[in-house]
């Protein structure tokens, strides 16, 4: 056994898991979905019964319940002296889908890699013996490559010098490195709520303590709660997605910018805008986002989003001297970004206006087919159309988003439930489906989805039934 999990800290990583079928089977389905998602990892003994049930304000035979369904589904076991414990997934079928073939996967947002991309990479090859001949280490980045990306800022009217640009494996190597070395443990981060889930995860890995900041597709950021939240916790960091937020596709306006910078300058808040969905444009009216430049804007960009997700290249776009302080630290980490894919993306990163205009062709057709199937299949959901991003933040009207999810996962459909982009609990009426898959297989994805559904709301009209039964 490896590690604990209080019953309080289970509780909050539940969220709002209760469904409209019976409890016990709710509380199962949520843990069963934490530890598919990683969220409890395997061997991890899970709080007693009576711990649980009070933490839930729940009966000890509901959790005792809960427990044996999962013992039954092989999700847990009981060890002698030591309780219920999470048990690994077979390694052959992580997903518990050795029942179900063609499974649609829709928990990644990520497009197919760009056409073009072997191309680039082949012609990379051809020099292959002088990328070798370098030592491999250098955790600032290739110089080519960051006059690269400092040359593609300057074009968006960023001025930018290398020497202000590091070079990363990917954007959550850079969430981290950033979160590693800019905060301390107790420190306050403004962070959106729902949100980039392994954002979240970075900064409570340092011991941060998240101020949730909500944002929705239809109504942007609260300005009101940013405000309270820059002038009484006086946040040493906020983390925002200004274009295309993920999951509810929202992009910023010039009010909601002015808002965060002047939040930001009055507390000497660090603003960390991730903006790796930011060429993700398929039809967005007007010009893209701009955050006035500042010694307190910290910006994050990737190729894993516009190029291929296996390319594992970001970038973190700083002040020299906070360049040099993430330097610093990043030995901790790892000693540098694979020269191969460094080369590879200097190639890439002058063609990204060609790529992002490819990308946002194929992200309309899929955005357009799913926006069609889920219209005419859910008439009473809340379906938005985003000007761009990856997916799509459906309302569900009903609070039974994770039941959805594990119904649809047992059919062969692979979502994220709401509460997963949630950092304070909450987004159970809410589910994230993404839209980089063809239109065909979107087309099918949703017919499974009809059928999950239907299921979810007949096992909730059936425990009502119940209910009522027995009060007769």
């Amino acid at each position: 056994m490896d590690s604990r999990i209080s019953a309080r800290a289970l509780a909050e990583a539940l969220g709002g898991w209760r469904g409209n079928g019976p409890a016990y089977e709710a509380l199962a389905d949520a843990v069963r979905l934490l530890c598919l998602d990683n969220r409890i990892a395997p061997r991890t003994a899970l709080p007693a019964e009576r711990e649980l049930a009070a933490a839930l304000s729940l009966s000890r035979t509901t959790v005792a319940a809960a427990y044996r369904s999962l013992r039954d589904t092989g999700h847990i076991e009981s060890l002698r002296g030591s309780g219920s414990v999470t048990r690994p997934l077979p390694r052959n079928d992580p997903a518990g889908l050795a029942a179900v073939t063609d499974a649609i996967d829709l928990q990644q947002a990520s497009p197919a890699a760009w056409p073009g991309l072997p191309a680039v990479i082949n012609e990379v090859l051809q020099d292959a013996s002088a990328i070798v001949a370098r030592s491999g280490y250098d955790v600032v980045g290739s110089i080519a490559l960051r006059e690269a990306i400092a040359d593609r800022y300057r074009g968006r009217g960023v001025p930018t010098t290398a020497d202000q640009i590091l070079v990363t494996t990917g954007a959550q190597s850079a969430i981290h490195l950033v979160a590693s070395v800019l905060l301390n443990r107790a420190d306050r981060v403004l962070i959106e709520t729902p949100t980039y889930p392994h954002a979240a995860e970075a900064f409570r890995y340092v011991g941060a303590r998240l101020v949730g900041v909500p944002v929705s597709t239809a109504d942007g950021w609260d300005l009101d709660r940013a405000a309270q939240t820059f002038a009484r916790t006086l946040p040493s960091l906020g983390y925002l997605m200004p274009d295309f937020q993920n999951p509810t596709g929202r992009t910023m306006s010039p009010a909601e910018v002015d808002a965060f910078v002047k939040g930001a300058e009055m507390t000497g808040t660090f603003l960390v805008l991730d903006e790796t969905t930011a060429d993700l444009d398929i039809d967005r009216p007007g010009r893209a986002t701009h955050f006035p430049e500042s010694d307190l804007v910290i910006r994050i960009g990737s190729l894993g989003k516009t190029v291929w997700g296996g390319l594992r290249v970001g970038w973190i776009r700083a002040e020299a001297d906070i360049v040099r302080r993430l330097a610093s630290g990043r030995p901790v980490h790892d000693l540098g970004t694979p020269e191969l894919e460094q080369a590879v993306a200097t190639l890439l990163v002058p063609r990204l206006d060609e790529i992002a205009a490819q990308r946002g062709d194929l992200l309309r057709a899929g955005r357009d087919a799913l926006v069609r199937a889920l219209r005419s299949t859910f008439e009473d959901w809340e379906i938005p159309t985003p000007h761009g991003g990856v997916s799509l933040w459906l309302g569900i009207g009903e609070p039974v988003s994770t039941p959805l999810v594990m119904n649809a996962r047992s059919r062969g459909l692979l979502l994220s439930a709401g509460s997963r982009f949630a950092t304070e609990g909450g987004h159970d009426r809410r589910l994230r489906m993404p839209f980089t898959a063809p239109p065909a297989t979107l087309d099918r994805a949703v017919d499974l989805l009809g059928a999950a559904w239907a299921d979810v709301r007949a096992d909730g009209r059936a425990s009502r039934l119940g209910e009522l039964t027995a009060l007769v």
